[in-house]
């Protein structure tokens, strides 16, 4: 077979009953990975897209040059002070990977290198380092380390006075460790081995075997998830287990890592919430007596339960309530009205009450890393779709601003000024309004043969907020218009805008991404011909359901590491994070959520039709969506599909779900993306 000639998967028909219904499937066999039959079939459709996309080989390279020259090699964070220590990450030129280090007292003091990321990660093709946390007395770092990357870190602890990494080893764990007050005693999170998720708390002890390690609390309910984490008071650990309606904690205190946790508030269905420490108190972070946007509550540290609490910010139905920061004179409330970020700062004693300023619509705003409790700095980031990122340190008694850092765009070529930057809303066929933060040149004519990019995600509550990207500069500049769609199912609006996109309301982000593209096509920004769009993971399942549903409004999809199998992969448990998503998707063991499910899963749903051309891509150790997934989807596209326009699918063989996990390797994955959008609008050159 010519490689110019798509693969044909073999057809191996399995038949998957539940609720009296039948789905037959011909590529259930690709779940197989350990079969060679597998691998040929994913490496034939990996020589299918190299043919085809030979022709831009010389353009990606060059588009990846491109990119690569726009980053600072030599970059390195704003330092941030933690416990007499100031800590910093940085780059080296040719370096893929970062190098963490700190400096004594002050910044004028010797760099210590804690860990160089690039001599680590010699003789793998990925590395990932995680969970750095340093004992109280600044002598121990315990750290992660993921090579295969299935998100499952083994867990170590280095000598930060000799530089020796002690023989303790602990595999399976989510990558980050806590310590106890005695320097010593370190609690850490395990992962189920064939599931992954995050099920146990264990407590080990510097010098003993790990096999006596101590089970100190293990989450049997599997809809839910456990992490450990320490107050920035560094009074108390706390023990979090969530799922995506309710949360529950449990609190020891850092002095007594040998006594028992106590739970702080026991769960109750539909009860979320979050703890923070100052003084004598705690503060609630909470939907409380149908708090839909969240409200702060206070209790004391004797009678923790909720029956206690009291409310300290009430809750506004028009103001989302996402985060606190609990400093010794201020608390600072990250809020959301409109779609758009706000940052409230506030005196404890109640002499002031401020918002920073902001003048845009399309910004983001966000507190960055404040460990340091007894302070009046706040640090914050800035940027927007068209403005660079900053890090400010603002004096919240004197308002007093010092930009600590203001990104980089290197090449000489970058104006801020030559962009435009705008919010536009929709009307969705139910009559809700949807906004879309949209960026472009200032010299792009926009009409229906303009191009452009739209891309959502739309699950989780997650919220893509406008933001900068030195790489989409590359789009930019050949005449593409980026849009980001703020559909249902993300939080932008509010925790409605959440509600409204899940469960039996989840075809609202289908529809909502849809209205949104007819809406652009209206107004004569694009037309048919030239509109794409593009999602990964759950946003690859929205990519999915839109090409089934309006195939003929797009002329080209990118669909990255894309979660389409839905009815499949939520009714087997033992997929890593199926049966914690059940609050978000539904579970298709009960009639109304498989019918419900069944009627939009891309996979379930691909027919005789034409579809737009296709990017789809995948990595092989993916641990969240599986490969098989984008695989069998593509299999089956290319059965059925009516039409001759591209399907491609490329499968990373060493990667996992977030891709190559080199600081500028992860930019050929880019250029591949970008090189197939210009490809089509004919703007390789």
């Amino acid at each position: 077979m010519s490689v110019k000639h798509p693969p044909k998967a073999k057809k191996i028909p399995k038949e998957l009953v539940i609720h009296n219904d039948v789905r037959l499937d011909d590529y259930y066999w690709l779940n197989e990975k350990e079969n060679k039959d597998v691998i040929s079939y994913l490496e034939s459709e990996n020589d299918y897209y190299n043919a085809l996309t030979g022709h831009t080989k010389d353009f990606q390279e060059s588009l990846f040059q491109e990119m690569k020259g726009r980053i600072k090699e030599d970059d390195s964070s704003v330092p941030y002070k933690l416990n007499d220590y100031w800590y910093s990450t940085r780059y080296v030129i040719g370096g893929e990977y970062p190098l963490y280090s700190r400096f004594k007292h002050s910044l004028e003091a010797t760099e210590e290198i804690i860990f160089n990321c690039n001599d680590m990660a010699k003789g793998y093709d990925y590395f990932s380092l995680g969970g750095i946390s340093i004992s109280p007395d600044n002598k121990l770092a315990a750290f992660g380390v993921d090579t295969v990357s299935r998100r499952q870190y083994t867990l170590q602890i280095k000598n930060l006075e000799t530089g020796a990494i002690l023989e303790d080893k602990i595999e399976n764990t989510t990558g980050g460790g806590v310590w106890a007050n005695d320097n010593e005693t370190l609690f850490y999170t395990r992962k189920d081995p064939v599931t992954l998720r995050s099920d146990k708390i264990y407590k080990h002890k510097l010098g003993t075997p790990t096999s006596e390690d101590v089970l100190i609390f293990h989450e049997e309910d599997d809809t839910f998830s456990t992490f450990i984490y320490r107050t920035k008071s560094k009074k108390y650990l706390v023990i979090g287990s969530f799922s995506t309606l309710t949360s529950e904690f449990q609190i020891l205190s850092t002095d007594n890592p040998d006594g028992e946790f106590e739970v702080f508030s026991p769960r109750v269905r539909g009860l979320e919430y979050t703890i923070f420490h100052y003084e004598d108190s705690f503060y609630i972070l909470t939907n409380k007596d149908k708090a839909e946007n969240f409200k702060l509550m206070r209790t004391s540290e004797e009678k923790t339960t909720s029956e206690y609490w009291q409310e300290f910010i009430p809750h506004r139905q028009e103001v989302l309530l996402e985060d606190i920061d609990i400093f010794k004179e201020y608390y600072v409330l990250s809020e959301r009205e409109n779609g758009l970020n706000k940052i409230r700062i506030i005196r404890w004693d109640g002499a002031e009450d401020y918002f920073l300023p902001f003048k845009i619509e399309t910004y983001t705003a966000y507190v960055g890393s404040n460990p340091d409790f007894d302070t009046e700095i706040l640090r914050y980031s800035y940027n927007s779709m068209s403005t660079p990122s900053s890090v400010i340190d603002f004096n919240m008694r004197t308002k007093a601003e010092d930009i600590k850092k203001e990104q980089e765009v290197l090449g000489g070529e970058f104006d801020k000024e030559n962009y435009k930057e705008l919010r536009l809303w929709a009307t969705a066929r139910d009559g809700e309004k949807i906004p879309m933060s949209v960026v472009y040149r200032k010299d792009t004519v926009l009409n229906r043969d303009t191009p452009i990019l739209q891309y959502a995600y739309g699950s989780y509550g997650s919220t893509i907020d406008p933001y900068f990207s030195t790489v989409r500069l590359s789009l930019l500049d050949r005449g593409f218009v980026f849009a980001i769609t703020h559909i249902r199912g993300g939080e932008y609006l509010g925790r409605k805008w959440y509600d409204t996109g899940k469960l039996l309301k989840k075809k609202n982000t289908f529809t909502d991404f849809i209205d949104c593209s007819k809406y652009l096509i209206e107004q004569n920004m694009t037309s048919a011909n030239h509109l794409y769009a593009m999602g990964g993971s759950a946003g690859g399942l929205l990519m999915g359901a839109i090409i089934n549903m309006q195939p003929d409004i797009y002329n080209g999809i990118i669909a990255a590491v894309p979660f389409v199998d839905v009815v499949t992969t939520m009714l087997d448990d033992s997929i890593p994070l199926t049966t914690g998503e059940y609050d978000e998707w539904g579970n298709p063991n009960e009639k109304e959520y498989y019918d419900y499910m069944k009627s939009y899963s891309p996979y379930d749903n691909v027919v005789a039709q034409e579809y737009p051309n296709m990017l789809v891509t995948t990595g092989l150790h993916d641990s969240q969506v599986q490969y098989f997934e984008p695989a069998k989807w593509v299999a089956k596209l290319r059965e059925l599909k009516t039409d001759n326009h591209l399907l491609l699918l490329n499968t990373n063989m060493e990667a996992g779900h977030g891709g190559a996990s080199g600081r500028f390797e992860s930019l050929r994955e880019v250029a591949k993306e970008y090189a197939f959008l210009l490809d089509l609008e004919g703007k390789i050159a």
